[in-house]
């Protein structure tokens, strides 16, 4: 696959890693929606079995290489797009009537439904960056989980900003995101450098979220957060200016069951590279910060 060719780690490769493939997938949501999805299969498996839960916004293939580098340590990895999003858009974002929530409730638990049909007994395994995590606790059968890793993930709510960083939140979740959604019929986000164009439905709803103390177990409930015990490890990047850190200890509170470590990761002690909300899947991390998460996810 010239995937996994080309993103191959460096130094020895991982056993096997030659015959290493990747293919795209189709599965239907739980209420039947069509999504896409990428399955990356190793030669050698390891017994363990990852999904890749995304940020707002983001489609699947940013995390392709992060994806092919696991497999080629073993991991079954799927990642999928969100309705709405990159491959799984199927309709114009004027149409649609999904909320955030849909992503949770509906795609995710799917997502996680073809990954456990796939794996044949492996031990199941979640990657999540930002929304992917912050949202965790509202998808059903999270209990299957053995672990879960988090990047960027964090409590939208806006108070945990700080100075311009805390006025900007406000600004997005109480007048931009509503306002701009509600008058065009979707949020612009590629306008504004923010990935996808979204769902007015979800962007709606997410400003909703940030508004709530609580986040979305505030709005939603959160029994789910509650009831999750699988350990947890966070990333929290030292100049991420989406998750600060009270934001990001935030939402961990929110899982008062997981075992729950923070990992501080500052960019000096990785060149002085900047780092921010996304540069965690990127290829220049593959013998640090990659190689760091899968010894974590491979030894649970």
């Amino acid at each position: 696959d010239a995937y996994l060719r080309r993103h191959r780690p460096r130094g020895q490769a991982a056993p096997g890693a030659e015959r290493a493939v990747s293919e795209p997938i189709e599965f239907v949501a739980r209420d039947g929606y069509p999504l896409a999805g990428t399955l990356f299969r190793p030669a050698e498996p390891n017994g363990r079995a990852v999904l890749v839960n995304s940020a707002v916004g983001v489609k699947q293939q940013f995390y392709s290489s992060f994806a092919a580098d696991l497999a080629e340590r073993g991991f079954l990895v799927l990642t999928y797009d969100y309705r709405g999003i990159g491959a799984s858009r199927r309709e114009p974002l004027r149409r649609m009537t999904t909320r955030i929530r849909d992503w949770a409730r509906l795609d995710a638990p799917a997502a996680l439904d073809r990954l456990e049909e796939t794996a044949r007994g492996a031990k199941l395994l979640a990657v999540c960056h930002s929304f992917g995590g912050n949202g965790l606790g509202i998808v059903p059968g999270i209990e299957r989980y053995g672990a879960a890793l988090f990047v960027g993930v964090q409590s939208g709510y806006w108070r945990h900003w700080r100075g311009a960083g805390r006025a900007g939140m406000w600004l997005l979740t109480h007048a931009l995101l509503p306002a701009v959604s509600r008058t065009l019929g979707y949020f612009p986000a590629r306008l504004f450098g923010q990935g996808e164009d979204l769902p007015a439905g979800v962007a709606i709803e997410w400003a909703s979220w940030c508004r709530d103390p609580r986040y979305a177990a505030g709005v939603v409930g959160d029994a789910g957060y509650r009831a999750f015990s699988a350990p947890i490890r966070s990333y929290w990047i030292a100049d991420d200016g989406y998750a600060p850190r009270p934001a990001t200890e935030a939402l961990l509170e929110l899982y008062p069951a997981a075992a729950k470590e923070l990992k501080p990761v500052e960019p000096s002690e990785h060149g002085n590279t900047r780092i921010g909300h996304f540069g965690f899947f990127r290829e220049r991390f593959r013998d640090t910060l990659w190689r760091d998460a899968a010894d974590w996810l491979s030894s649970h």
